[in-house]
């Protein structure tokens, strides 16, 4: 991933969480809570697509698989 669409989707996922922020109306706790997700996840995708990181949590299954028999 080249460095400018890097830059693009930090910007577009900044406007977006600025948007939801201001014009949508929420109790404080709720926006503050939804903030730290969104923080945490970019962090998360710019460490993963910096590094490289995070390949094997891709095949990390939760849950029953659809069509699954024991």
């Amino acid at each position: 991933m080249s460095l400018v669409s890097l830059v693009v989707v930090l910007i577009v996922v900044g406007v977006l969480l600025w948007l939801v922020n201001a014009f949508i109306p929420m109790e404080a706790r709720i926006k503050s809570i939804l903030n730290a997700v969104v923080i945490i996840a970019v962090v998360l995708w710019l460490l993963s697509v910096l590094l490289g990181g995070f390949g094997s949590i891709s095949s990390v299954r939760v849950g029953p698989t659809i069509g699954h028999t024991r």
